[in-house]
């Protein structure tokens, strides 16, 4: 990785994108793309598209990368007399790590610095202790009163997300808060920068960067009805299993640092699959398999049902903690993802037929 590619991923990762509120990350990646792509759009909610024309006269092939750009969170729900701020989750917050947390809340004067506060162990009555709801917690800005906090520019609404921010904290390991998924916008930038040298693909490449995936696939709808792509494959984030407590039979067996993961069933086409397989086979990729026997809880569920149905596959980068301020990946995954996801749309030939034959 150059240092001006971890500027941008740092960058990325670094600005707040939760759900329903990504125009700002949106903006730093449609700036970054724009450079090597032939052409970057958006749509009304902030779904950002980066289009790569392939060399071949038919454009009958139309293959759309997609990652989402949005990250869980909070939102401020009420504001007590006393200054004090309770919130309601956006998407999948989870509020097991919520206690002791530094936060930014976006406010309509700019971020706004706080503290969700945690009684100290020693005034807390321990038994029968559970861990509190989102709701039951607060966040502390030091505002004297309610007065306090709307001078501040902080009102019901706003977003709140964690303070942390990305660090390499070992040699080829990254971590923070947002991994999921803006490591995807990432890597989709890079595979269309590597695209968009020699040799360019044959058919017309599509890397999209959508919203609201965390709060039930809304920006994956849009975009797959607008753009109509004939072949998708979708890149997200995937539990690596190996860290303690984790049952392998009940969740699989997913090794960080092992490769990049394939899906097997429900939205993933058996024939994009297949060809996912030869690539990562032909080019020397790792790969590790899941299993998908009702859904695959990604944006691939939106996107394959799509008008009368898109060939789709979901392509997923192994990580630990994942809904945490500490999301750990490995380095190295990553970069097979784009060597994988780049060969794979270097594949695709006009003619080729993702249809199952009967």
């Amino acid at each position: 990785m150059t240092e001006s590619d971890r500027a941008f991923l740092y960058q990325l990762l670094n600005t707040p994108s939760p759900s329903g509120f990504e125009a700002e990350g949106q903006r730093i990646w449609a700036r970054h793309v724009r450079s090597f792509a032939d052409a970057v759009e958006a749509d009304s909610y902030g779904n950002t598209w980066a289009t790569l024309r392939g060399t071949a006269a038919d454009a009958s092939q139309r293959l759309m990368l997609e990652a989402h750009a949005d990250e869980i969170g909070f939102m401020v729900n009420y504001i007590t007399d006393d200054g004090f701020l309770h919130v309601n989750r956006i998407g999948g917050a989870d509020p097991a790590v919520m206690r002791g947390r530094r936060v930014h809340i976006l406010g309509s004067k700019g971020v706004v610095n706080g503290v969700i506060g945690h009684t100290a162990i020693h005034l807390r009555d321990r038994k029968d202790e559970k861990v509190p709801e989102e709701h039951e917690m607060f966040i502390d800005i030091g505002a004297a009163d309610a007065e306090a906090v709307a001078a501040r520019g902080i009102r019901v609404g706003h977003p709140v997300v964690f303070a942390e921010s990305v660090e390499e904290w070992l040699p080829g390991r990254l971590t923070g808060r947002a991994l999921d998924n803006r490591i995807g916008g990432f890597i989709l930038a890079r595979v269309l920068a590597r695209l968009a040298g020699e040799p360019r693909p044959e058919v017309d490449v599509w890397a999209v960067n959508s919203v609201q995936e965390e709060i039930g696939g809304h920006g994956a709808k849009m975009v797959a009805y607008r753009l109509r792509p004939t072949v998708a494959v979708v890149l997200d984030v995937t539990h690596a299993t190996d860290s303690p407590g984790i049952s392998k039979a009940r969740h699989g067996h997913v090794r960080l640092g092992g490769g990049p993961t394939v899906t097997h069933g429900t939205a993933n086409h058996p024939l994009v699959v297949e060809r996912i397989l030869q690539v990562a086979e032909q080019e020397g990729i790792p790969l590790q398999h899941e299993a998908s026997s009702r859904y695959t809880g990604t944006d691939t569920d939106d996107i394959y049902v799509s008008r009368g149905g898109v060939p789709s596959a979901l392509v997923s980068l192994p990580m630990r903690y994942m809904h945490s301020p500490v999301e750990t990946v490995a380095l190295e995954d990553v970069e097979h993802v784009i060597r994988l996801l780049t060969a794979l749309a270097r594949s695709i030939r006009p003619d080729d037929s993702f249809r199952v034959a009967v």
